[in-house]
């Protein structure tokens, strides 16, 4: 990836930053943000349910522009909570190189079991 392609996911975020400190009333942002949390998480449900089905169904270059509906309106719904990329940033630089299974049985109320405790809790 290139640094140009890094910096796009920056500038979106600012953009969607701006649209809900200064709302547009031409701007399809701004109508998500007015929706609040429900209506967005709604989005993101159907942006990922259409990302899944393209990847099923699709060639590569729809299953691109899902992915990219996906992350926009994701990045809504953090910006509507007030969670920052930084903050994601950070949260995936902790788990790097720490295995998902590991990661997830550490979070409080996890039922992940490693493959192992698996084979052992049947013998």
């Amino acid at each position: 990836m290139t640094k140009e392609n890094r910096e796009v996911f920056d500038r979106l975020f600012l953009t969607i930053a701006s649209r809900r400190e200064l709302p547009r009333n031409d701007s399809y942002t701004t109508s998500l943000f007015a929706g609040g949390v429900e209506a967005i998480g709604d989005k993101v449900l159907e942006e990922a349910a259409e990302l899944v089905q393209a990847a099923r169904n699709g060639g590569q270059a729809e299953v691109v522009h899902e992915a990219a509906d996906l992350i926009y309106h994701a990045w809504v719904l953090l910006a509507e909570a007030g969670v920052t990329p930084e903050q994601v940033r950070g949260e995936l630089a902790r788990r790097e190189g720490v295995s998902g299974l590991e990661e997830k049985q550490s979070r409080p109320g996890s039922k992940i079991q490693s493959p192992k405790s698996k084979m052992e809790s049947k013998n």
